[in-house]
């Protein structure tokens, strides 16, 4: 099972580790599983980019970024080189280590876990 390390730019909120993530679920899903804090208004089908995220290791574990990915990060607030949709980062190994940073959610108005 993949292991995924979430950080937060909001300083107020300590880092979360989980263990046990199963290939074939995306980020998003496993934020929802263990809630984990992570805005998303489409419901993971890559319609928005609220749950824009920055992978800063594993990024290789998972799905390729696709043309429509890319779209909706260039829509995102501050989007960086390692910016990716949590709903489009699907778990490919389940031997991945994935370190997350979960950009500050009070400046997205969305839906909140």
């Amino acid at each position: 099972m993949a292991k995924i390390i979430f950080n937060f730019e909001d300083s107020e909120i300590p880092s979360i580790t989980v263990e046990g993530a199963e290939a074939g679920l995306s980020i998003l899903e496993v934020t929802e599983d263990h809630d984990v804090h992570l805005n998303h208004n489409c419901g993971g089908v890559c319609a928005c980019s609220t749950c824009h995220i920055y992978v800063h290791k594993g990024d290789e574990s998972l799905e390729e970024i696709s043309d429509k990915e890319e779209d909706f990060i260039d829509r995102a607030i501050n989007p960086r080189l390692e910016s990716r949709l949590a709903c489009q980062c699907i778990i490919l190994d389940d031997d991945a280590e994935i370190h997350v940073t979960i950009p500050d959610q009070k400046q997205i108005i969305g839906h909140e876990h």
